[in-house]
């Protein structure tokens, strides 16, 4: 649920041409992160998937797998917020979507665990 860079038109690494760019996770995450320097930005994404952590798990134990839609687009419309109106760049998810969702995990693991400022 990240952005991509102003500076770079490609939204890859420097140099590249296409989205497939980055080989792996831990090649994609230092850009992820340049993504959500502003802090409002970082909360937002942290609360979005804590809500859609909850909504799954709820949709688990009630069988009611619409709690996992809403619990999807919650978090993705409070990352989005974070983009659009607090770090104002264009979200990763666009260009990157499987290294964006798996970096707002790392992302969130990191803010819980204090290792980035919440």
């Amino acid at each position: 649920m990240g952005g991509s860079g102003e500076g770079n038109t490609a939204g890859g690494p420097a140099g590249a041409g296409t989205a497939a760019a980055y080989r792996s996770l831990s090649e994609f995450y230092p850009f992820y992160l340049s993504q959500h320097a502003n802090r409002t930005c970082r909360r937002l994404h942290f609360v979005g998937t804590t809500l859609g952590l909850a909504a799954l798990l709820h949709a688990i134990f009630t069988l009611n797998f619409w709690w996992a839609l809403a619990g999807l687009a919650t978090g993705y419309l409070l990352a989005w917020v974070g983009h659009f109106f607090f770090e104002k760049n264009r979200p990763a998810t666009f260009t990157y979507p499987w290294y964006s969702f798996l970096g707002d995990w790392v992302m969130w693991r990191d803010l819980l665990t204090g290792r980035i400022r919440f």
